[in-house]
């Protein structure tokens, strides 16, 4: 289930969505086409998305431990050529550690802040008290 609350600023996308996987595509459309809107290359745009992407599939996996109904909060804001994304779940609010264990890289999974850490200018995890909000911003 996706909803896009109205707005009348072109610079704001708001989703509310559920942790259901099957809401990916239809986010990533909707990044894509305010991306464009905002003026980011193809390259950003996939880098933006790629972000978005396994973000709220760890949200499924580990913030709501696969439940695939929860509550899941997609704000974007491009002001002064910087684009912030917060995504913010009521799940378990565990704070991703900063660095991974080494690993097999033929092993799937564990490349999702990977990508977040390299792919955005800034990435921020904040603690709430029933669940975790996540900043990304990524400069034009």
């Amino acid at each position: 289930m996706m909803s896009k609350p109205a707005s009348t600023d072109p610079r704001v996308l708001r989703l509310r969505i559920t942790s259901d996987p099957a809401n990916l595509a239809p986010v990533r459309r909707e990044m894509e086409a305010f991306c464009i809107a905002c003026g980011f290359d193809e390259i950003a745009r996939g880098d933006i998305i790629l972000c978005i992407n396994e973000a709220l599939a760890n949200i499924t996996r580990h913030a709501y431990d696969g439940a695939t109904d929860r509550p899941v909060h997609l704000e974007a804001r491009f002001e002064e050529g910087v684009l912030r994304v917060t995504i913010r779940d009521w799940g378990c609010g565990k704070v991703p550690v900063e660095r991974l264990p080494a690993r097999d890289p033929l092993d799937p999974g564990g490349v999702g802040m990977v990508c977040l850490r390299e792919l955005m200018d800034d990435v921020t995890f904040t603690r709430q008290p029933d669940g975790m909000l996540l900043t990304m911003e990524r400069r034009l």
